[in-house]
């Protein structure tokens, strides 16, 4: 319908293509204004006219079967389409299977690294971040057709696994760290500083220990091993309970022998230097400083391995665009090493290689559940939220079927859609009285729109789609709006994927939940009358698909009851 208003404009200014146009028709804020609107301001300068009168005599020169007035309001033109048309064109194309996807992406491949927590380390509230940021844009371009590779860079190299061999040689033992796991880890490693504060050999000894690991001792590497699966099997069982999967768990260790290959890369050509015994890229030209690729003891750091990394997914997954999803702290990080890649002669380096950063997460005062000092771990939180929102059901709905499964979908969701609710730059707070209110602007009031669409429908138990409607029954205010917001999912989804943030989807999914609950509240739907009670379903039946897709994009389900 925006593109039959643009070719009707266009038919009457040649100075502009019906692209242009449509590019400029604008939504009204409000439903009195119209269903499209067309600024003139633009065209004063060609025309040598004010925008107003322009605005006037296009109104006189348009007509359409589908048009039902054109009124102006200064420099603008609103028009009013005629409902049954506009309410027919948009209500099929909502009720398509594919609705929101596209063919974008098709032979595409784009690489999102993200999660990547420290092995040897539990799994803490900073990750989930970084892990629901991540998770949500894999399902939004996906949707898209690219295919996606889901990549967990795990940090699971370094001079800390050096650390964390000697304090579990001194403090540790087989028999603790098989019972209690990454706990037991943590412990001897916070009790390993302790210590070297005390006596700074043991840092000598620790390095020592990374030295072996580097050059393939088989003692160190078994220890390390061990480590690394103990933390995969802690970390998988977080990511079972969020409900997400990964394609590749290659941490920086899987880099480690192709780092030479960089480092070799970069002497071609010309690009290394020598710093104070270290190796560096210069990159002062650019504002920066320098990136160490090699420090002076010849061993690699973080950001030869993310070249290496970068070379290793290029050659083997040809990415479209390759997305790092972690904080902006890391922001120059990223800005040096994508530089490096640059300067190595890649061009697409500028447009393919994306660092996604985000806020920080806030306590914001509330009472949460921790195993020692000021560390908020990721399961005590999903686990705090699945518990309360249990306690709600058991309360409210005692006879709900599937309790644990339904507490499970809304706890954790509710969690995941504070986080992705806002923009990710921004930081998050933690607030358990907003985060689980089924009448805010949060997850369970749009799971509990979802429910309430269910309930209607199995209502309704003789009902199934059809769009075999009489448009003229929809033509209140509530429901064209309804319909309206419903028709915005794929630009949405085209939006949130060019911006990546999520947020835009979280938003839409509250602004689709408050329409239909307005409807609901001006339209009874089961009805007497059958073509009524049809048309009004339409709009229940379509309503629920829109939040469940949304919801889903979030990496967020959705249930029958709550």
């Amino acid at each position: 319908m925006k593109k039959l208003v643009a070719e009707l404009i266009a038919k009457e200014l040649t100075d502009l293509t019906v692209e242009d146009i449509e590019k400029s028709i604008e939504n009204p804020p409000k439903p009195e204004l119209g269903d499209f609107a067309f600024p003139c301001f633009r065209l004063a300068k060609v025309m040598h006219k004010a925008p107003n009168l322009i605005a006037a005599e296009l109104a006189e020169k348009i007509s359409d079967d589908s048009i039902e007035k054109i009124d102006v309001q200064g420099a603008y033109l609103n028009f009013f389409m005629k409902k049954d048309s506009f309410l027919k064109t948009m209500i099929e194309k909502i009720a398509a299977e594919d609705f929101g996807s596209s063919d974008e992406g098709k032979g595409k491949t784009i690489c999102i690294d993200y999660s990547s927590p420290n092995v040897a380390k539990n799994f803490h509230v900073g990750h989930l971040r970084t892990t629901f940021i991540g998770n949500s844009l894999y399902k939004i371009f996906d949707k898209l057709g690219y295919k996606v590779e889901r990549i967990n860079h795990l940090g699971d190299w370094g001079t800390q696994f050096g650390k964390l061999i000697v304090a579990y040689k001194r403090w540790g033992s087989e028999e603790a760290v098989k019972e209690k796991g990454i706990e037991e880890l943590m412990r001897i490693y916070v009790l390993f500083h302790e210590e070297a504060d005390k006596d700074p050999a043991l840092e000598d000894e620790a390095r020592l220990w990374f030295s072996k690991m580097e050059k393939g001792d088989e003692e160190a590497l078994k220890v390390w091993r061990w480590f690394l699966d103990i933390s995969l099997e802690e970390f998988k069982r977080i990511y079972k309970l969020l409900g997400m999967e990964f394609d590749h768990y290659t941490g920086e260790s899987f880099y480690i022998d192709k780092a030479d290959a960089v480092v070799e890369d970069l002497e071609k050509a010309g690009l290394l230097t020598e710093s104070e015994g270290a190796k560096i890229v210069d990159l002062s030209e650019y504002d920066m400083a320098p990136c160490l690729i090699l420090k002076n003891d010849g061993s690699t750091i973080y950001a030869t391995r993310d070249l290496a990394a970068i070379k290793y997914r290029k050659e083997t997954f040809d990415f479209f665009k390759c997305l790092y999803v972690t904080g902006q702290e890391q922001k120059l990080h990223f800005k040096q090493v994508f530089k490096v890649v640059e300067l190595l002669g890649y061009e697409w380096a500028k447009d393919s290689l994306v660092h996604i950063p985000y806020g920080l997460v806030s306590l914001g005062g509330a009472k949460l559940s921790t195993r020692g000092g000021n560390v908020i771990y990721a399961e005590d939180i999903l686990k705090e939220a699945i518990s309360k929102i249990r306690t709600t059901i058991d309360e409210k709905n005692p006879d709900l079927k599937d309790k644990d499964e339904v507490s499970r979908v809304v706890g954790v969701g509710a969690v995941i859609f504070n986080d992705l609710y806002n923009q990710r730059i921004k930081d998050v707070s933690f607030n358990w009285e907003h985060i689980l209110n089924p009448e805010g602007e949060t997850g369970p009031y749009v799971q509990y729109t979802y429910a309430r669409c269910s309930s209607i429908l199995r209502n309704a138990s003789d009902y199934s789609f059809s769009s075999d409607i009489d448009f003229s029954l929809l033509s209140d205010q509530a429901s064209v709006d309804l319909i309206k917001q419903l028709y915005r999912f794929p630009a949405v989804v085209k939006s949130a994927s060019e911006t990546y943030e999520p947020h835009i989807v979280a938003r839409f999914a509250i602004a689709v939940a408050q329409a239909f609950n307005k409807f609901y509240h001006d339209n009874k739907v089961l009805v007497n009358d059958a073509a009524l009670k049809n048309a009004r379903l339409s709009l229940v039946y379509l309503t629920r698909k829109v939040i469940r897709d949304s919801m889903e994009l979030l990496g967020i389900g959705c249930v029958e009851e709550m």
